[in-house]
């Protein structure tokens, strides 16, 4: 148990102090790039997810009649 606290210890000094952190403008600036990247990717995925059901769809009918 004595290791896991120390490894828990070591990790936060070292967090606090060997890791260089952005500055919050840029945490917040990177933050909406992220959002705006994942809505776009989402909206293309859905987008692309109907058009292949219309397209099976479509051929399922053709097939059927």
């Amino acid at each position: 148990m004595a290791k896991i606290v120390n490894y828990i210890t070591e990790s936060f000094e070292e967090l606090k102090s060997n890791v260089t952190w952005p500055e919050w403008a840029e945490v917040q600036r990177l933050t909406i790039i992220v959002a705006i990247f994942s809505v776009l990717f989402a909206l293309s995925t859905w987008g692309v997810d109907e058009f292949f059901a219309g397209v099976l769809a479509k051929f399922f009918t053709w097939v059927k009649a």
